[in-house]
């Protein structure tokens, strides 16, 4: 069965993701398009295991149903695909990949025509299409090229401050975790003070054995290179540079949640970014909750995915948007999650401070309130799944020794107690895993709160 998650479909190579799926699948996207009256489309392509065979496949199909189609002329991240559909002309846009999912999984990601990941509507429209999806054998067109990475690369140049990148040394370790986004902090700032270490810097479709995920467990050889050569930070992005993470000076993670508040802070405070909405998933720090209370700047929060992030964008004004999962998107830019874009507003933002990581963070923690957070995710077949349904319908009125105060049904389960620490329970919509997010005022809270959210499924 083939089903769109919260980020385009995704499935098991050779599994579900096929060559006879990929191209019911281009079909049933084209059919959507030619009732649009599109014609215009763009195909890219990760390092995943035959992402550019898949690619070609979708390109031929589009080329064989009578669409004008160009392929990407290399390996490319996704945000740059999103460019191409809103700066290059195109009306819509494929990406083969499966972003951070494990080595044996790709997928298909459809960017809509002003530059963003598909709306839900759009995507229904496709899945309704597919059971009428007869396979075809496509012509051998041999591709047109497209060099989607150059332009991307000569519109973000002209979008950072080169002289503040001039004026002060960095020293910045790049993790690629053998993803697209290898080589792209060195091209954009070649030249400046920032001196750039790369590590996973090579195309490895099994991403060293696990998934290329940024998250702390699988950050290791990051950890290892930001202290051993004293750098000043460490970014890493997943497999499709859509998503970042951040290490400190001192080699110690920075969760997602931080980093979306400061990237925040950095937008409004350094950049004089007010007009428009502040977005959110359910599952994002309330840090932003505080920031934009303390600046007038009005907050909305919408379910997991960066498409309902998008639904906003396409019906109003929004300066900023993002979620836990390490996706942020300057809208000004693109209304999409930016990992090369993200780390350069970061590194704009230790400049302008000049002080450490560590210290900028301690700043933010005295202004608005300390943070801790953690995401556990767990394995979990349909009786587990349906476990999460009984609760949802009837939650528990406290847990970890802790009262709810509010609860929210927005997606998931989210439980928000006093002093604006909450716990959230969801079933993934791409693997078979129930995922609990928690964050608290202390880490002696956030841990009793994610035991005794666990224990709930014993």
């Amino acid at each position: 069965m083939i089903k769109f998650g919260t980020d385009g479909w995704r499935a098991i190579i050779g599994e579900s993701f096929t060559f006879e799926n990929v191209r019911r699948v281009a079909q049933a996207h084209a059919k959507v398009l030619e009732r649009q009256g599109k014609r215009k489309v763009v195909v890219g392509y990760d390092n995943r295991f035959m992402s550019e065979h898949f690619a070609l496949e979708v390109y031929r199909v589009f080329r064989t149903l009578g669409f004008e189609t160009y392929l990407v002329n290399k390996a490319c991240t996704t945000p740059m695909v999103s460019f191409a559909v809103k700066y290059m002309g195109f009306d819509n846009g494929v990406m083969i990949t499966a972003s951070h999912n494990p080595p044996e999984y790709n997928g298909y990601k459809i960017k809509d025509s002003f530059g963003g990941s598909a709306t839900p509507e759009f995507i229904a429209q496709v899945e309704e299409e597919l059971p009428r999806v007869v396979d075809i054998k496509p012509e051998k067109f041999q591709p047109e090229h497209v060099n989607v990475w150059g332009e991307y690369m000569r519109e973000v140049k002209g979008r950072i401050s080169r002289e503040l990148f001039m004026q002060k040394e960095l020293h910045l370790v790049h993790d690629a975790m053998y993803g697209s986004s290898l080589g792209t902090y060195f091209h954009v700032l070649s030249g400046t003070k920032t001196n750039i270490h790369s590590i996973r810097s090579f195309r490895d479709p099994l991403f060293g054995g696990h998934a290329p995920e940024p998250v702390e467990r699988y950050l290791e050889p990051l950890v290892m290179s930001v202290r051993a050569l004293g750098a000043d930070l460490g970014v890493v992005n997943d497999g499709d540079g859509d998503r970042i993470a951040l290490v400190d000076e001192k080699g110690n993670f920075v969760n997602a949640q931080l980093l979306y508040a400061l990237l925040l802070y950095h937008l409004i405070k350094n950049k004089g970014k007010r007009e428009g909405l502040v977005v959110k998933t359910v599952s994002t720090t309330y840090l932003a909750d505080r920031i934009c209370k303390a600046e007038g700047v009005e907050l909305r929060e919408v379910a997991v995915g960066f498409k309902n992030i998008n639904e906003i964008i396409l019906k109003e004004k929004v300066l900023f948007g993002g979620e836990e999962s390490g996706g942020y998107g300057i809208v000004d830019f693109l209304p999409e999650r930016d990992g090369l874009f993200t780390g350069l507003n970061i590194l704009e933002l230790l400049l302008l401070k000049d002080k450490p990581l560590s210290e900028v963070i301690e700043e933010l923690f005295r202004e608005y309130g300390r943070s801790y957070f953690k995401r556990v995710d767990f394995h979990a077949e349909e009786d587990k799944k349906e476990r999460l349904k009984e609760l949802t319908k009837n939650p528990p009125e406290s847990l970890g020794g802790l009262k709810v105060s509010k609860v929210t049904t927005l997606d998931g389960l989210k439980l928000v107690f006093e002093g604006d620490g909450w716990v959230l329970f969801r079933a993934s919509g791409t693997e078979p895993l129930i995922r609990v997010y928690g964050e608290m005022p202390t880490e002696e809270e956030l841990q009793r709160v994610l035991e005794g959210a666990v224990r709930l499924f014993e």
